[in-house]
């Protein structure tokens, strides 16, 4: 089981953090509290930073002013063996291993907990043959990793990340290049992870509509900071997607779910 967060303590928090990369700013002075339980998605434009604030949260990007703050430390002070037990990470095109398992590709997710005092345990196996099963690949488990589908390889690193068992999951645009089939089948698992087992989450997504249907919160970056931040009916308006996307469109509710549903609209001739 997950490891919870206190409640009244952020899961995550970025305060006044200036971060680019290359010499360049793509954010200046922004402040975002993540706070336990939820999923909190952050969208926007093309280079606006969104991928550049979620490896700031992962300690993989030092802010130039500012700081992260995991669980209330500032993250540049807890060591690493003690973040990757408290977070785990899944970048956007995470490499795989040549002649690698599904089974042993998964259980990378368990070396934060090892050590040489503490090797592979019963809890180890469980976590692995769980994170399996929650990402349908119990019987792909001794195919070679490489050779799996699109699809089923993503779900095999999102098996990694589950079978880490930290409160906080933080994913990178975990369903690009999936066919809508697979990406709604991606979310259906992260979402899963959050509603049984209280996990926190912050991801990059495109899909604004696919955002709204499996967020709980969506914040908009544009311009260097925050445009918007809340719901996804509060966020998504006509008047947010013109100024954040440059995109003329209509929102109207799923028929499905009543989530917000971004329809473009054709520009006039």
């Amino acid at each position: 089981m997950t490891t919870t967060v206190e409640k009244d303590l952020p899961a995550l928090e970025v305060r006044a953090a200036t971060l680019g990369y290359d010499g360049r700013v793509v954010l200046r002075d922004l402040d975002l509290r993540i706070d336990p339980g939820t999923v909190t998605t952050l969208v926007g434009a093309n280079g606006c930073g969104k991928s550049t604030l979620l490896k700031a949260m992962a300690r993989l990007v030092r802010p130039s002013r500012g700081e992260v703050l995991l669980e209330g430390r500032p993250i540049g002070e807890v060591g690493g063996r003690q973040v990757a037990r408290r977070l785990a990470v899944l970048p956007q095109k995470p490499l795989t291993p040549q002649a690698t398992t599904v089974h042993d590709l998964v259980s990378r997710g368990r070396h934060p907990h090892q050590s040489l005092l503490r090797p592979w345990t019963r809890e180890d196996a469980e976590a692995v043959a769980t994170a399996l099963a929650a990402t349908g690949l119990t019987d792909l488990a001794d195919r070679e990793a490489a050779r799996l589908s699109g699809g089923q390889l993503q779900r095999a690193w999102i098996a990694l990340v589950l079978a880490q068992r930290t409160p906080l999951l933080l994913l990178d645009e975990p369903t690009t290049f999936l066919d809508l089939t697979h990406q709604l089948e991606v979310l259906r698992i992260v979402r899963r992870a959050n509603r049984e087992h209280g996990t926190t989450v912050v991801m990059v997504l495109h899909d604004l509509s696919l955002a709204a249907r499996f967020s709980d919160r969506l914040v908009v970056l544009s311009d260097g900071g925050v445009l918007a931040d809340g719901t996804p009916w509060e966020v998504l308006t006509p008047a947010t997607l013109r100024e954040g996307f440059g995109l003329e469109a209509a929102v109207l509710p799923d028929p499905g779910t009543g989530a917000p549903m971004v329809v473009p609209l054709e520009p006039e001739d």
